[in-house]
């Protein structure tokens, strides 16, 4: 009987395969694949809601002069209080259109902030 359990122990544990290697963006229970698509996801969140008034991508001024941008944003704000907040409605000193964004959709953009920061520079 101890051998009939230590070979049906061993058999399932050939099948299951390693998780895949974590990168540098990738979040806690979240598959490369999956961590790129809520990236891609943020991002066209991103260009869709944001880019009026800021520069959502990795280079160049936003439009609006006060609005940061977003590849500077998290050294501002921390990603976990701006994701609360997003979810909430965003409360900040300048006007900023009504949005509401479903957890999800405020997920994929905190992602996508976190995948382009720029490091802090000193000055």
């Amino acid at each position: 009987m101890r051998r009939l359990i230590l070979a049906a122990a061993l058999a399932l544990s050939a099948c299951v395969a390693p998780p895949p290697p974590s990168s540098p963006t990738s979040q806690p229970g979240v598959a490369n694949g999956s961590q790129d698509t809520l990236i891609s996801d943020g991002r066209d969140i991103a260009e869709a809601q944001c880019a009026r008034c800021h520069a959502v991508g990795t280079y160049g001024d936003s439009p609006n002069p006060a609005a940061p941008t977003f590849r500077t944003v998290l050294s501002r704000y921390r990603a976990e209080v701006l994701e609360e907040e997003l979810r909430e409605g965003i409360q900040v000193a300048h006007p900023m259109p009504d949005f509401q964004f479903e957890p999800q959709g405020v997920h994929a953009l905190v992602a996508y902030l976190r995948s382009i920061q720029e490091p802090a520079r000193r000055g």
